[in-house]
């Protein structure tokens, strides 16, 4: 399964319950090249880990959310409070929101987002 906007593989990933209204979806679909994430068919044979996406990204419920809060970085104006308790739910399980965002500056190849300017911006309201 490959990014309609970057032509990059994409990771299946199963959403905790708790954050479903974020996903807008059961399963979403993470690209590994650009961090864009879209409702998937929740009949997806063998859903991934957040790992799977990139290794800077912690496993479990905490990296799903880090995951789904990355997706919504695109438009910072329309997405705060989602970002904000996604960041939240993420740090809670324990991510380190702010490490993870600097590594994935390193690893990702085309996220649709400038992962260094909005490390700045989230560091303001988080």
């Amino acid at each position: 399964m490959s990014c309609p906007d970057c032509g990059s593989d994409r990771v299946a990933l199963r959403v905790p319950v708790d954050l479903r209204d974020h996903a807008g979806s059961e399963t979403v679909a993470v690209c590994r090249g650009c961090l864009r994430v879209q409702p998937a068919d929740a009949d997806t044979a063998d859903p991934g880990t957040p790992a799977d996406v990139d290794e800077a990204i912690p496993d479990g419920e905490g990296g799903v959310a880090f995951l789904l809060a990355c997706g919504k970085l695109g438009s910072l104006a329309l997405n705060r409070s989602a970002i904000v308790e996604l960041f939240e739910y993420a740090e809670d399980a324990g991510v380190d929101v702010y490490l993870t965002l600097d590594r994935l500056a390193e690893t990702v190849q085309k996220p649709h987002f400038d992962v260094s300017r909005r490390l700045e911006q989230v560091d303001e309201f988080l």
